[in-house]
C-alpha cells in the first residue's frame, strides 16, 4: 500500500532598512596632455598626467560654487619636477616636488602660462577643457615630471601665492628636455555622476 503525504507551509523573509536615502556622488578627474618637440618640430615624446586635485583645490571649488556670489579666477599652468603630488599640497608648501622653470632646471621662458577654459559641456559626464594649447619654450635642459594649475596666484614662476588646484605626474614617468625644445600642454577636467 502506497501512502502519499503532503506538507504545506509558508516561509517568508524580510529586510528592513531605516534611514535609507538616495545618494548622489561625483568623481572629478583632470588630465594634462603634453607633447615635447625638438627645435626642428620633431615629436620627442607625448604623455598624459592624471591630476591629483588638492584639498585646497576641492575647498576652493566648494566655497566658490556654494557661496552664491560671483567668482572670477585667474588660472596659471606650470611645470613640476620629480616627486609625487599629495592631497595636502598647497602652492606655498609642496615638499614632495619643486616647480621647474627658473630656480630649478629645466628653465623655460617666463611666465607661467595663463590658462582659460571653454564652457562646461556634456550630460552624465561634464567636461571643461582648456581653450587652445599652452607652450613652454625650454631654455635649459633637465627633467620635467608633470604639470600643475594655480588659481588666483601669480604668473611668476616659483611664486607661492594663490591656490594649488591640482598637480599630476606623467603616466610614463619623468621626461628629459633640452634647450630649444617646446612642451605644449592642454588640460581637461571631467566630473562624472557616480
Amino acid at each position: 500500500m502506497n501512502t502519499d503525504k503532503a506538507v504545506a507551509g509558508d516561509i517568508s523573509g524580510c529586510i528592513v532598512q531605516f534611514g535609507g536615502a538616495a545618494k548622489d556622488a561625483a568623481r572629478a578627474i583632470g588630465t594634462y596632455h603634453a607633447e615635447c618637440r625638438d627645435k626642428d618640430g620633431n615629436l620627442k615624446w607625448a604623455d598624459t598626467a592624471i591630476n591629483k586635485i588638492t584639498d585646497a583645490g576641492l575647498k576652493l571649488m566648494e566655497d566658490t560654487i556654494l557661496s552664491g556670489s560671483a567668482f572670477t579666477a585667474s588660472c596659471y599652468l606650470g611645470l613640476k619636477g620629480t616627486g609625487a603630488a599629495a592631497a595636502a599640497d598647497t602652492q606655498a608648501s609642496h615638499a614632495g616636488w619643486l616647480e621647474v622653470g627658473t630656480a630649478n632646471a629645466p628653465t623655460y621662458t617666463s611666465p607661467r602660462k595663463t590658462i582659460t577654459f571653454s564652457a562646461a559641456s556634456g550630460t552624465g559626464t561634464v567636461t571643461k577643457a582648456s581653450t587652445g594649447t599652452y607652450t613652454f619654450a625650454m631654455t635649459g635642459s633637465g627633467t620635467v615630471a608633470g604639470c600643475f594649475i594655480n588659481i588666483n596666484g601669480s604668473s611668476t614662476i616659483d611664486n607661492t601665492t594663490g591656490t594649488l588646484f591640482s598637480a599630476g605626474d606623467f603616466s610614463g614617468g619623468s621626461k628629459t628636455v633640452g634647450s630649444g625644445d617646446s612642451i605644449t600642454v592642454t588640460y581637461t577636467l571631467s566630473i562624472t555622476a557616480a
